[in-house]
C-alpha cells in the first residue's frame, strides 16, 4: 500500500512527536531506570532468555530482575551520549502509542505474553530497516551481557571463569 502525500505529512509528524516526546523524557542524562523502564525490560528479558530461564515462575522472576538489573548496571557504565540514545529506544518502546506502533505490542509490558515479546524482537531483528535491527541487537546485547555477567550463568555455555592469580 503506498501512502499518499497527506498520509506521509501525518506519518512523518506523528514519529517526530514521538521521538521528541522520547528526548524529553530521557532528557536528565544519566539516572536510574524507571518502573515503566524495567517493565519493558523485563518483557524483553523474559522472551530472549526463554529457553534458559527456569519453568518455576517465583525463580523466573528472581533472575529476570537480576538481568533487568544487570542492564542498568551495563547501561550506567556507558559514555552519556550512548546513555542518551538508549535512553531514546527505551522512551520509545516505554510509551503506549510507541510500544503500540513501533513493537506491536498492544498490551502494557507487564501484561505482554513471551510470544507478542518475540514476535516483536523477530520483527526487529529482520526488519528492512536497519535501525529497528540496531535497536534489536543493544536489547539482545545488553540482556545476554547481563545475563552472562552473573557468575552462575558460566557454566552453561563451559566458561571456566577468569584466569585466577593474574590480579
Amino acid at each position: 500500500m503506498m501512502l499518499n502525500r497527506r498520509q506521509f505529512i501525518r506519518a512523518g509528524l506523528a514519529g517526530s512527536a514521538l521521538l521528541a516526546f522520547a528526548g524529553w523524557l530521557n532528557a536528565a542524562g544519566q539516572r536510574a531506570l524507571n518502573d515503566a523502564e524495567r517493565d519493558m525490560l523485563a518483557a524483553v528479558v523474559n522472551a530472549l532468555l526463554d529457553g534458559a530461564l527456569p519453568g518455576d515462575s517465583g525463580q523466573r522472576r528472581r533472575l529476570v530482575a537480576l538481568t533487568v538489573d544487570g542492564i542498568a548496571v551495563e547501561v550506567a557504565g556507558f559514555s552519556l551520549a550512548t546513555q542518551k540514545e538508549i535512553g531514546e529506544l527505551f522512551g520509545l518502546l516505554v510509551a503506549a502509542p510507541g510500544r503500540w506502533l513501533l513493537a506491536g505490542v498492544g498490551k502494557a509490558w507487564r501484561e505482554a505474553s513471551v510470544t507478542d515479546v518475540s514476535d516483536f524482537l523477530q520483527a526487529w531483528r529482520t526488519s528492512r530497516l536497519d535501525l529497528l535491527q540496531g535497536a534489536y541487537a543493544a536489547l539482545h546485547d545488553l540482556t545476554f551481557g547481563a545475563w552472562y555477567a552473573r557468575p552462575e550463568t558460566w557454566e552453561a555455555i563451559g566458561y571456566p571463569g577468569p584466569p585466577k592469580g593474574y590480579f
